[in-house]
């Protein structure tokens, strides 16, 4: 999507370790403007699947899911990281290895909230060592869901997360591909 490389070409800043800040206008500050371009976008890739469910984590993939979910015009479940008193007792569980925050956490969902009969497209911001995607899946499994695919927002191709999903058969679509980036602010693109 070059309405995706653009932005991040304009606003996005490299950091040591791989890190690309997109906090400007993805996941703290949020342009919603470029959201509903991207929902757009992501009910054009998967609007002929039926979704009946889009299923994120928390917390950057949130404002996404929600705004492509108005294409789709179906709820948004999201994956708590983190124990709540209102989370109720019966949930679907997976443990995520976080790369960005360097732990490991159990995401939920609520039993209630996922079933065989629902066709779940995973949406998040980023899609680097895969393991949050991972951890969706497995959730989703669980509940007997099928998963029709991702749509992700920026993927770093220089990191094997992509690769590994699309080999266990995952469709995943990603709006921008960053196949390299180094600290003078140099970022390569994949062509799609």
């Amino acid at each position: 999507m070059q309405l995706m490389e653009e932005r991040i070409r304009k606003n996005g800043i490299v950091r040591a370790g791989n890190v690309l800040k997109v906090d400007s206008f993805l996941n703290h500050q949020m342009d919603i403007d470029l959201f509903n371009e991207m929902g757009k976008e992501f009910y054009r890739l998967f609007g002929e699947e039926h979704v009946t469910k889009i299923v994120t984590i928390e917390a950057s993939g949130i404002g996404i899911a929600c705004v492509a979910a108005q294409y789709f015009h179906v709820p948004v479940v999201f994956a708590k990281k983190s124990e709540s008193k209102n989370l109720d007792g019966d949930v679907y569980t997976s443990a995520v290895a976080s790369f960005t925050h360097n732990k490991v956490y159990d995401i939920r969902i609520s039993k209630k909230y996922l079933n065989e009969n629902d066709r779940i497209l995973l949406i998040d911001d980023f899609l680097a060592k895969g393991n949050a995607l991972l951890g969706l899946l497995d959730v989703c499994q669980q509940s007997g869901a099928t998963v029709v695919g991702a749509g992700i927002a920026i993927e770093k191709g220089f990191q094997e997360g992509g690769q590994l999903l699309r080999k266990r058969g995952l469709r995943v679509e990603s709006l921008a591909i960053v196949d390299a980036m180094d600290e003078n602010g140099e970022i390569v693109f994949r062509r799609q």
